[in-house]
């Protein structure tokens, strides 16, 4: 079995790859990255250790890669595999949908080929239902009428935190123990042999929304009031009470709209905050708090992890108070190596803080959360550090 997976970065080998290969896929690699692309084709291996105390230590053989920029070979690839997947950043997906299109036209080509399932395995709300968007807009009408019989474009939901990297040889990642990818079995062609490590459900939007109203929300929330009183990374930052507290509080309230939306049991979901707090706490871990951080305005984004899960608890009737105080912490991201975090400031200073939040995050500004926030960015002049 044949698969092709988009992003060569840490999730990519440290994640993806590494399930793809212990279920019997020979895996290449796609990544603009050329010094990265010749060692995965020199070696055909790389190295994923395990963040605990025995750091356990695998090896992912038969591996290759092939340049992003080499559009020929990418498409040929895609139409030669069985699987295709990415861990590239929800903003990439279409960028790479010209080439899996290519891919695709040629696969139609040929009658003995079977499905193609295509996976995004991003940080993201319905994730392969974008990407296949972008994807059937490069195909000929033709192409377009015949694709949904040839490929399947399943969502998912990822959950990995690989840390900050310290090693000197680029193909090695260093990962925690933790893991889930769950992906829509509902989407996928009958038959379909099941990846060893994926949990398979028939309604995949629970999970994403826990996910990403939890672990990211979570993480968002560590990052931001770390940086505000000037830790360096998230483990520092969850050794300071005040921090964890605020952590645990955002993620408090995304829990009750998620018990309220979807069913999940309260305990167990009380046991699911309780294990991400430990996670976050992974001494084994150096997870920085800028790079947690990063893309405050993705972040910010009206249906990412601050601002939907504010808007659902308003809606219900819900506390929201901690997560206010997170996106207020987040309008104070002024991280200068961070792009969006100095456009962010940029607007800020140039247009206030008022049109600024009508613009990312989508909030009117007669809707109670706005004031709500600017009260908050308010309070919250006072608790951080000079910079």
């Amino acid at each position: 079995m044949k698969a092709v997976h988009f992003g060569a970065g840490n999730i990519g080998l440290g994640f993806i790859g590494l399930l793809l290969s212990r279920s019997g896929y020979e895996v290449r690699f796609v990544d603009i990255d050329a010094e990265r692309v010749a060692l995965l084709n020199e070696r055909g291996a790389y190295r994923v250790t395990l963040a605990d105390e025995k750091a356990e230590t695998t090896v992912v053989s038969g591996v290759s890669a092939i340049d992003g920029k080499d559009a020929e070979s990418v498409a040929r690839a895609v139409a030669e595999a069985d699987l295709v997947t990415t861990a590239v950043g929800p903003n990439v997906l279409r960028f790479i949908a010209e080439n899996i299109a290519r891919g695709i036209e040629l696969r139609l080509a040929d009658e003995k080929a079977g499905p193609l399932v295509v996976i995004a395995c991003e940080n993201a709300i319905g994730a392969s239902t974008d990407l296949k968007k972008h994807v059937y807009g490069f195909l000929s009408p033709d192409a377009r009428a015949r694709a949904g019989e040839a490929a399947f474009f399943p969502d998912a939901a990822v959950d990995r935190i690989v840390p900050l990297q310290q090693h000197d040889d680029k193909l090695q990642v260093t990962v925690e123990p933790f893991y889930e990818w769950v992906v829509d079995r509902s989407a996928l062609p009958e038959g379909f042999p099941e990846l060893e490590g994926v949990h398979y459900v028939d309604r995949l939007e629970p999970y994403i929304e826990r996910k990403l109203f939890t672990v990211n929300t979570g993480h968002c929330c560590a990052a931001y009031h770390g940086y505000r009183k000037g830790y360096a990374t998230i483990q520092e930052a969850m050794r300071d009470e005040e921090v964890a507290a605020k952590v645990r509080g955002a993620m408090n309230e995304t829990g009750a709209v998620l018990t309220r939306l979807h069913g999940f049991d309260e305990t167990e979901h009380g046991s699911y905050i309780d294990k991400i707090v430990e996670r976050f706490r992974n001494p084994h871990l150096t997870d920085e708090v800028v790079r947690v951080g990063r893309s405050p305005l993705r972040k910010l984004a009206p249906n990412d992890r601050l601002v939907r899960p504010a808007r659902l608890a308003y809606e219900l009737g819900l506390e929201t108070a901690q997560l206010m105080d997170a996106i207020a912490a987040a309008l104070r991201f002024d991280y200068a190596g961070d792009a969006e975090a100095v456009e962010l400031q940029m607007s800020i200073r140039g247009q206030g803080l008022s049109k600024t939040l009508v613009r990312y995050t989508g909030l009117p500004a007669d809707h109670p959360l706005h004031a709500a926030i600017l009260a908050a960015y308010g309070a919250s002049a006072q608790g951080g550090v000079a910079r």
